[in-house]
Order: C-alpha cells, then structure tokens, then sequence
C-alpha cells in the first residue's frame, strides 16, 4: 500500500512517510540536547529536520530547499535574501500586548535555523550563527563569546544544516555552547557525527521501497506528477508500475536519486528510463569506488541527470556551481554567460536545469542548487579548468552588485540595493576569499565598499576581519588613494561600532590625513579620481562622528563644516556630503542650537522622503525626536521615534531600533504614559542584547534616558514597571526570535 504524500523528501512540495523517524527525532528532542541526523547526502535530513519542526511550531522552517540565504554569510553564511519587513517594535509598545516568544512551547526563545552549505570557511561558523539567532554583534569581542553569552539562560533550539564539511568547528562550537547555556538545544544534520559523548545520533537511511513498504515509490510517483502532470495523469497500468518499482530499487529508495529521475520523464517514459537506468547503473568513473550501493546510487542518478542534459546545460550546471547561495537569473548571466553560452542563452538553459530538478527556484524567484548536484558541477569545473576563470568572473560580479547598490544609495533603489548585498552576503565573502589571494587590490576595493553596508546592518565582525586582512593584503602601489581611503574609512567606522572609540579616531586622523594628501596614484577605478571631493567628506563623517560619540559636538561641527565648505554643493549631491550634514545636525543639537539643528534635519528628512531614501532619514527623524523631547513636545517626539522605528525596520538595524526605542520611551514618559514608556524600554532593552552592549548613542541620549526612566518608574511604582519592563522584554524577544528583514 502506497503512503500518502503528505509532504517531499529531499523536495519543495508534499512530505512522504517517515514516520517512525519524525516519532522518534521528536521524542530526541525532549531528551537530549544535542542530536544529529546522519546520512548520506541527498537521503533527506534537511526535509526530515525541517517537518518535524513545522509539525512542532506550526510554522514552516527555513532550509536549503525553500529559503534562499540572506542574510548572513554566503560561502558562508546563512545568508537569506530579505523579505518585506517585519511586525513593528512599536506594536506591544501602543497595543498593550506582547509576543509569546516565537517557537513551540519547548522552545520559548525560538526555533533559529541556520544552513551551513554555503559556508566554506570554519571562521565563519559563528557568523553563521550569530546570524540564524538574529545576533548583530556590536562588540569587539570574540563573536563565539558574544553568541554563548547571548544564549545564556535563554530556551531556544538551533539547527545547524548541512555541517559535514565544518564538523571539527561546530563540533567545538557545540561543546562550548552545550556547557554555558543550560537550556540550549541543538540538532545537526550531517553526512557524519561529531563525536560527542552527548551527542544523540540518528542515522537516516532510504525510503523502503521493497514491496509492502513502499514509501520510495509513492516519492517517485508524486514527483513524477509535479514533473509532468500529463504522463502522470495517465493511469499507472500494472507494467508502468513494475518498471517505476525497478527505478526505486535501483536507486535504493534514495530520495533525491528519484527526484532526478522523476524529472526525466518530462522527455521520456518510465519504461525507458527503468530500462536506461538497468543498462547503466554503477559508480562514475571518478577513479574512486562509491560506497555503500545508496552513496553509488546518488552518484549514478546525479550522473544520470548529468548524461542526459544537453551539452550546454552540463556547461551551465558546472559553471552554477561556483554560487555558494541563492543567485538570480542576472548573476547566472554576468558570471557564466563566457563562450560558448552568450547572456540569451542563460534563462531557457536555466529553466531546463530547474525542469530537471537540477537546479531549485524558491519562491522569491531566486535559484539554489543542493549540496550534492552543485558537488558534482564543481568536480566537472576543476575537471574542464574553469575554476579560476569562474571564480574570477564571480568576484567580479559581486564587485559590481556592491558598486551598483552604492550609486542607488541617495534613491528609491536604496532599500533594493542593501537587501540584495544583505542577500548575496556569502557570495560576497566568497569573492573577497578568492580575490585576497588571487588579486588582494580588488579584495581592498570591494570590502572598502561593503563595508558600510555590513556595518548598517550589524555584520561588524566580518566587516572588520575582511578589512583588516584586505589592508595587509594589498600593496600601497597597486591600489588608489580613493580605495585605501574608503577601506580605512569603512574600518573606522566599523571600530567605532564596536565601542573602541580611540583606535577609530587615531584611523579618522589617519583617513583625513591621506584624502587630503596632494597628488594621485595610479590604480583608481574608472570615474573615481584620486582627486575626489567626496573621499575628504568621508574622511570627514568618521572624524565628525568620533568627536560625537566621545562628547565634542564643537570640534565634530568644525570638521563637518570645514569639508563641507572646501568643496560647495547641495546634501544630496553625494552619500559622502549627506552623511556630513548629518554630523553637522547631531553636532547643532549636542551644542543645544536646536532652532538651527531642527532647521538642517527638516531639510534632510524632506530630501530623503522625496527620494525614497531611508539611512540618513531615520537619524533625521532621530534628531528631530530629540530635538522635540528637549523643547518639551512630547507628541512630536513620539512622531519622530516611530518614523525612525519604520525606516529602521525597512534597513532591518537592530541598534538604530534600540536607539528609536529609547527615545519612543522617552517620549512616552513625557507624555505621561509610565506603562508605555515602561514597556518600550523592554523592548528596547532585548534590541540593545542583540547587539550585545548596553545603551549606547550620543551622551546626549544617556541624560535623556535615565530622566524619563525615572519619571516612568515614578508614575508606576517599581513593581509595576518593573512588570511592564518584562512584558515589553518579552515583545522584543518575540521580534528578535522571528525572520528578521535582512535575514528571512
């Protein structure tokens, strides 16, 4: 009797049986704190993993098959591409009602998922992590301590998909975590164990396809509907049935193995392809034995796949490989479109790949390929000698995507642009690996320029460590003055950050020291001069900002002003000058010139409506709310901090919603609203434990704080704000445990 497909193994569509396996993975999971299901690739762990927490949350979980990366970290990282905003901080705040956590009842603090595959380097693990858990680290400590410290106390289980090629790193990481979080729960899929005394090991092995248990034929016979629903429509007579029993034996119920196959029948029949599969089954010629029969029976279907795609369908599969993460159909175009594929002959190629299951569309549009189909396109690439040339033209790309996300900083393409650099995250790690190598003067360029993007949205570890490395890397002959400039300048304010404010300022001295040396080197991409204005501006924001954060608003108006000055223009005629009103507006208000400070940010907040821009708008509507606040007009300030608060969560930043938060709190204790200011200093608080500090800003905003703190817990009483406090904690824990914009 046939089981009922009621969900795909190893696919994006319906799940088939294994139910004593999720019985018994769920049972795991109330025992032991760390479990790990093995098997081979391709069996179905990733399926299996994520069923059992869709049947425990109600929720779909994330995972290779069905969620690109975006977020964080691509040959690295579980980077996901970001999807439309998130429920706002300020809904508990003006409701009255708070989140339940966001996960089963297990798992009050979550259920965080974080796919490995396109992690390439053991360094990246706990960016990986810290990423699935919705950590944007602001510290300069290690990254595995901000991580352990930030779990804590805290009921959450994590996943780690994918971790055969990492396993001496998260099996440390494990240990680590496992002795200082009581409470931590943590499942693994991977093609071997760790090692672990603690560890609780499941084996997943093929779906029975034996007759009487044939779970392999009914994944083979829902597959072969989706793949063609015409074929499949026709009624499976007794023979059609026998040779689809003889592909599951064969292929020894291994679910990707049929998914494959099931693909084939688009241009052919069962019977054929049973009978193709009967003549050619057997290892590849690889020059090494693939055992058991079910790892030779994945080797077989994907090289089954492989024979019979076209000739440059193979040449497109092996040149996808080189994507770590998701990728759309215009990088497939720029990266492998080199003769004798041109850029037309891309999409219906591609489209023929996903038709074959050899490549997966999600649901945003992106494409993906597994681990084990993109394995062997990367086998064919080292086999044909494409590698470097590919990994050239990769670098490239992502080189580009940045540049292109730059000149749409000041315009409505501001929010497209840092989702999709948030979204290609591991690529662009993977890009700047290779090219600190092969070519360390791109290296330079590219993490200068995507620095600031991973600053905004809270990647200052990779910011910094890809920096810093890049700047050792590159000779001071072979790049400009323009790259150097804007990669110290990137770093500056990464440390600044990271709360070291002293190594920042020696760096912004150093900065401004080379953007206003004299003379040119050679080596500045085209369109940007040595001599550009722009690069003494930027020089000047993190001088201005440093003066701010360590209490000189006077000397950071001098430096503001003196640059603006030396070269004349309009806010919006570069990031670089915007940025530079920006401090001189945070300088007027910590001068207390509020007439002044007010007029600048009007000005800059009304540009930026009017072009869609979201960055220096929030910390216009900041100011204004601050301004507002110290003028004694509560309800305008109240205004501000929530357009702050829905730009922010358009950018998906955690620290400027902490920063919104605080003064929402503020403003609501002026208002005379204790229970609401009360509540939004929770949620506040869980924002600032995300990004692992406490309350930080301007010094300013720590006078305002502990003021209207008082007035809060003065209206209340202590225990009813210390309540309210918790609920609105609470709130924004939910917020932090569910996808996060930049993440999802």
């Amino acid at each position: 009797m046939l089981a009922q497909a009621d969900g795909s193994e190893g696919g994006p569509a319906s799940f088939v049986g294994r139910h004593s396996e999720l019985a018994a993975l769920e049972s795991s999971l109330g025992v032991h704190r760390l479990v790990t299901l093995t098997g081979p690739g391709g069996v179905g762990k990733s399926r299996l993993a994520r069923q059992v927490l869709t049947r425990r949350t109600g929720q779909a979980a994330g995972g290779a098959a069905d969620a690109p990366a975006g977020a964080r970290r691509g040959r690295r990282r579980s980077v996901r591409p970001a999807a439309p905003p998130g429920p706002s901080p300020t809904a508990a705040v003006d409701g009255g009602g708070a989140g339940s956590g966001g996960g089963a009842r297990d798992f009050p603090d979550g259920v965080h998922w974080a796919d490995l595959s396109p992690v390439a380097d053991a360094l990246l693990l706990a960016d990986a992590v810290a990423d699935a858990l919705g950590l944007a680290d602001h510290t300069s400590r290690s990254l595995v301590d901000a991580v352990g410290e930030w779990i804590g106390e805290r009921r959450l289980l994590l996943v780690l998909d994918c971790c055969e090629h990492l396993v001496p790193a998260v099996r440390t990481l494990a240990r680590e975590f496992l002795a200082a979080a009581p409470h931590f729960v943590l499942l693994l899929t991977s093609r071997q164990p760790l090692g672990l005394p603690a560890e609780h090991v499941m084996e997943i092995g093929p779906l029975p396809y034996a007759a009487g248990a044939e779970d392999a034929l009914a994944l083979f016979l829902a597959r072969a509907a989706e793949a063609a629903p015409r074929t499949a429509a026709t009624p499976w007579s007794e023979e059609r049935l026998a040779a689809a029993r003889s592909i599951c034996v064969r292929l020894q119920g291994v679910p990707l193995a049929l998914e494959l196959a099931a693909a084939q029948l688009t241009d052919h029949t069962v019977e054929e392809l049973a009978d193709r599969l009967a003549r050619r089954i057997g290892a590849l010629a690889t020059g090494r034995p693939v055992q058991p029969p079910r790892h030779r029976a994945l080797r077989t279907a994907i090289g089954w796949s492989h024979e019979w795609c076209e000739p440059r369908e193979r040449l497109l599969w092996l040149r996808l490989s080189v994507f770590g993460g998701p990728f759309d159909e215009s990088a497939a175009r720029a990266v492998c479109s080199a003769a004798p594929l041109t850029e037309a002959d891309v999409p219906p190629l591609l489209a023929a790949l996903v038709a074959k299951s050899v490549v997966r569309r999600g649901g945003d549009g992106s494409y993906r390929m597994l681990d084990t189909i993109r394995e062997y396109g990367a086998m064919w690439l080292e086999e044909v000698g494409e590698q470097d040339v590919l990994r050239t033209r990769h670098a490239v790309h992502f080189l580009a995507l940045v540049r292109r996300a730059e000149r749409d900083w000041l315009g409505p393409g501001q929010r497209a642009g840092y989702r999709r650099v948030g979204a290609a995250h591991g690529d662009v790690c993977a890009a700047l690996d290779y090219s600190l190598v092969a070519e360390p003067a791109r290296a330079l360029d590219l993490a200068g320029r995507v620095g600031f993007f991973w600053a905004c949205c809270g990647y200052l570890h990779a910011a910094r460590a890809y920096l810093e490395r890049a700047l050792a890397a590159a000779r001071p002959e072979a790049v400009s003055r323009a790259v150097r400039v804007r990669a110290l300048w990137a770093l500056g304010v990464t440390l600044l950050l990271q709360g070291e404010k002293e190594a920042a300022h020696q760096l912004a001295v150093g900065c401004e020291a080379l953007a206003m040396t004299p003379g040119e080197l050679h080596g500045a991409p085209e369109g940007e001069p040595d001599g550009d204005p722009r690069l003494a501006l930027d020089a000047a924001y993190l001088l201005g900002l440093s003066h701010l954060l360590d209490g000189r608003p006077l000397a950071a108006r001098i430096v503001a002003e003196n640059a603006l000055g030396a070269a004349p223009g309009t806010p919006f005629d570069s990031p670089a000058r915007l940025r530079c009103h920006l401090v001189r507006v945070f300088a007027l208000t910590g001068m207390g010139l509020f007439t002044d400070a007010r007029a600048e940010a009007e000005v800059l907040r009304s540009g930026c409506v009017a072009r869609e821009e979201y960055w220096t708008r929030a910390y216009a509507d900041y100011q204004l709310s601050l301004i507002c606040l110290l003028e004694s007009r509560p309800d305008a300030s109240a205004a501000h901090a929530r357009a702050m608060l829905e730009s922010k969560r358009e950018l998906g930043d955690s620290f400027g919603t902490a920063l919104g938060l605080d003064l929402l709190a503020a403003a609501r204790a002026a208002q005379g609203d204790g229970l609401g200011a009360a509540r939004a200093y929770g949620t506040g608080h869980a924002y600032w434990q995300a990004v692992g500090h406490p309350q930080r800003g301007t010094p300013e905003l720590k006078a305002v704080r502990e003021e209207y703190e008082r007035t809060a817990r003065g209206a209340l009483g202590d225990r009813a704000y210390e309540a309210a406090f918790l609920e609105g904690v609470r709130h924004g824990q939910s917020l932090r445990a569910r996808p996060h914009p930049r993440e999802t």
